[in-house]
């Protein structure tokens, strides 16, 4: 039997409680410090619990150059569906300052239907550029859902050429350089992050959150191209830099506008 630190807070003194809070809240070490679940890093686990930890910002979102949603789709058929994972729906954003700002989950387990216009509602909320999915798994289906609900809202399908942890390698390296930054509670998405390995996913299931976050963030050039592992990273990392070097300057023009979003962030409902 498990049980958590608020089960005994009648046995507690409000100090203490108030106090243990505080230390861990925000953390994934709140996990098992206040709610008694056993933490360890996955071997070859390509996030850590040190890297998840230190991502972690206020739920005030900077300004912000870009906005993308993503939708990784499980076939669900509705939230009675026992048999099917949720329906992975991220937003991530660029910030001014270059950074990767991981802006809100918004994964459920709800008909075409119902996760369509939760994706559609987060396009607004964010005021995201697009909403991007894989070609190779329901790319087409979550365009016909989307279109269907807001046929205004952009779209775009992104072909993947390699696995999932070959696609996660790069963004995982992203984090490791402390390049992106986690908005508000995005515990269910660190949990899925800690299972993902060198070799594939070690939890149950299907990483439906961890799949929208690396499209969200390969769209936003973080990391690596939608689709590549190491060598392309590096690859297509060289032949920008030379494509910058024979291209002739182009004119300046007026700076793009600014995106302004000083809202504050949350995980799903």
């Amino acid at each position: 039997m498990r049980g958590s630190t608020f089960d005994n807070s009648a046995n507690l003194s409000d100090a203490f409680v108030q106090q243990i809070v505080k230390r861990f809240e925000g953390t994934r070490a709140a996990r098992q410090e206040l709610f008694a679940e056993i933490l360890s890093d996955v071997p070859n686990a390509l996030w850590n619990a040190e890297m998840t930890d230190r991502t972690r910002a206020p739920g005030v979102i900077p300004d912000l150059a870009r906005v993308i949603g993503a939708v990784d789709p499980s076939g669900a058929r509705g939230a009675d569906d026992t048999h099917a994972d949720e329906i992975g729906i991220m937003v991530a954003g660029q910030g001014l300052d270059g950074r990767g700002y991981v802006l809100a989950d918004r994964s459920c387990k709800l008909s075409p239907a119902g996760w369509g216009r939760r994706a559609v509602d987060a396009f607004y909320e964010f005021r995201a550029d697009r909403i991007v999915a894989e070609r190779n798994f329901g790319g087409a289906m979550v365009d016909r859902t989307i279109k269907t609900i807001d046929p205004n809202v952009p779209f775009k399908e992104l072909t993947a050429s390699r696995g999932k942890a070959q696609r996660a390698e790069p963004i995982a390296a992203a984090y490791e350089r402390g390049e992106v930054t986690h908005i508000g509670d995005l515990s269910e998405l660190e949990s899925e992050l800690a299972m993902m390995t060198t070799t594939g996913y070690a939890g149950d299931g299907s990483p439906n959150r961890v799949d929208s976050l690396v499209w969200c963030l390969s769209e936003l050039r973080f990391g690596a191209v939608a689709g590549s592992g190491w060598l392309d990273y590096y690859r297509a990392d060289y032949e920008a830099m030379m494509g910058a070097q024979s291209k002739p300057a182009a004119p300046a023009t007026s700076a793009a506008p600014t995106r302004r979003c000083r809202h504050t962030s949350s995980a799903s409902p």
